[in-house]
């Protein structure tokens, strides 16, 4: 009865009991740290080209490259228990399928580590301080031993103040094109940019954006986060080569094939 085993068997338990009631407590704790996260999201530039949008891809196809500015405040949904914060720009645009929901594809995203994860004992931290090293300057010349080594920067999503959630973004590239299942992007109409959050917790379940206008308890929906309405341009080239058309006296529809095809 109080062999050896018998008394690790009973630690391990009382151990597991305790690391568990820690835990629940960490992820409904959160509740009570208030949560009032604003972006606002504006269109920059856009265009509709015809190609592969990806290396793989096996035909060509429109796909659209949409340029924005971002300003966003979500430092209040780093708290005790955040580890990670995922941000991403959702374009929604209406499908061509009647009654069918809106299409909506991811063109840009961020993962925020939390200050916690700036610890130097961190395996994260850890990682990214020696790929600073070998990105150095150090380690591509060997006569720059003398060159003065700026101070490490912030990491995107942090202010210069070392605030985590923070973003000012102008004329950002997307990382990601937008395709359509039919194959053709050009002039669609009511097109909208929307900020969109996920937080990655250390332990508990993962919360995801709340519309603007929505609370619960002391968490406040994303104040802003929608650009408003666009349209999508015409397929680079076939406006000018339709325009050319016309002063010559070539109906525009026709010059508009032949530039597609082509």
């Amino acid at each position: 009865m109080h062999s050896t085993l018998v008394r690790v068997q009973n630690v391990f338990g009382f151990f597991t009991t305790v690391a568990f009631v820690l835990a629940a407590f960490t992820a409904l704790s959160v509740v009570l740290s208030p949560q009032t996260p604003s972006a606002t999201v504006e269109l920059r530039n856009m265009q509709v080209v015809k190609g592969r949008p990806h290396y793989y891809s096996s035909k060509k196809e429109e796909y659209a490259i949409i340029k924005f500015d971002l300003e966003a405040d979500f430092s209040s949904l780093f708290n005790w228990n955040t580890k990670q914060l995922f941000i991403y720009i959702l374009a929604s645009y209406p499908s061509l399928i009647p009654n069918a929901p809106p299409s909506q594809v991811i063109i840009w995203d961020l993962i925020i580590p939390s200050p916690s994860q700036q610890n130097p004992l961190s395996p994260w931290s850890f990682f990214a301080q020696r790929a600073n090293r070998i990105d150095s300057p150090s380690s591509r010349s060997k006569s720059s031993k003398s060159a003065k080594i700026s101070p490490p920067k912030q990491p995107l999503g942090y202010s210069s103040a070392g605030q985590p959630g923070m973003l000012s973004l102008k004329n950002t590239k997307p990382k990601y094109q937008i395709t359509d299942i039919s194959g053709t992007l050009a002039e669609r109409e009511n097109v909208t940019l929307e900020v969109g959050w996920n937080v990655q917790p250390w332990v508990g379940a993962l919360t995801w954006t709340m519309p603007d206008g929505n609370s619960w308890g002391r968490w406040n929906g994303v104040s802003g986060g929608r650009s408003r309405m666009f349209d999508l341009p015409a397929l680079k080239g076939v406006k000018k080569a339709a325009e050319t058309a016309v002063e010559r006296g070539t109906p525009a529809g026709a010059a508009g094939v032949t530039a597609v095809v082509g």
